[in-house]
């Protein structure tokens, strides 16, 4: 089975690039990148076009114009022109364990999604990071990321778990609600287009996991990995986050639930 790793990425080349270095040094080949531009401009472009002629695995790009946050618009997109059976969600923003396409593929399980996480690191480290870092597997060492201002705290446990016998028993004892993450979870292709995709109404703030209810609906149980394959969450403004807007996928989002809604009208497919 082939995976399809759908990356959502605007204008924010200096990070995606390390996150495609991370894509470089998977231990599966098993895989291509559908790239979801939410109206990068050309520096993100010609990034792309670099690795789609160094990498050793298809990169695919698919963009519309820029016109205010429209992520679930174009990973809609991405879901159409994906060729892999089994789609990988992440964010241009989180640079992969070098397990975590392998791990995703191994525990794909149907009528299951997998839900995974990330370790959100502070702007010093997020900076530090280079290629070489990334390739020799040093970014995800807790004693470099100490070094280079990500401290101690409870979250070092998805690092230092993964890979471990430990790892299931952790995930099985974890508190973390089951949920669909944008960033870092997975599920079959023809169960995406099954609840046809994301809801684009959601702005920033929800539509991954107004997606993974729906899933759930639809008999579609969420599996944890949390413990198993981390990304590491490089740091960034959030100058579009909106109080008016959070409200508003909110109330969106306990619609869906109320209702046990299993497609959205205004996904992959839109009803007039």
């Amino acid at each position: 089975m082939k995976a399809s790793v759908i990356i959502s990425t605007y204008n924010s080349p200096a990070w995606l690039e390390k996150v495609l270095w991370g894509y470089q040094c998977q231990t599966t080949p098993d895989f291509e990148i559908v790239m979801a531009d939410d109206g990068s401009g050309a520096e993100t472009k010609a990034l792309i076009e670099r690795f789609q002629a160094e990498s050793p695995f298809d990169i695919r790009h698919v963009r519309h114009k820029d016109d205010g946050f429209r992520k679930w618009e174009i990973v809609n997109k991405a879901i159409e022109a994906a060729q892999g059976d089994y789609l990988i969600f992440t964010d241009g923003d989180c640079i992969p364990h070098r397990d975590l396409v392998a791990i995703h593929l191994a525990r794909a399980t149907p009528g299951r999604y997998l839900s995974g996480a990330y370790c959100r690191l502070p702007m010093a480290a997020s900076r530090a990071i280079g290629r070489e870092d990334i390739m020799t597997g040093r970014a995800f060492s807790l004693r470099w990321l100490a070094a280079h201002g990500y401290g101690p705290t409870v979250k070092w446990l998805k690092i230092a778990v993964a890979g471990t016998p430990f790892e299931g028993v952790f995930n099985r004892i974890t508190p973390a609600k089951k949920t669909f993450n944008g960033n870092n979870s997975s599920c079959f292709r023809d169960d995406a287009l099954r609840v046809n995709g994301f809801d684009t109404r959601i702005r920033y703030g929800g539509g991954d996991r107004e997606f993974g209810y729906r899933l759930e609906h639809a008999g579609i149980t969420p599996l944890l990995i949390r413990y198993s394959a981390p990304c590491l969450h490089l740091d960034h403004a959030r100058g579009y986050k909106s109080t008016e807007v959070r409200d508003r996928n909110l109330q969106l989002i306990a619609e869906s639930r109320a209702a046990r809604r299993t497609r959205t009208e205004f996904g992959i497919v839109t009803h007039s």
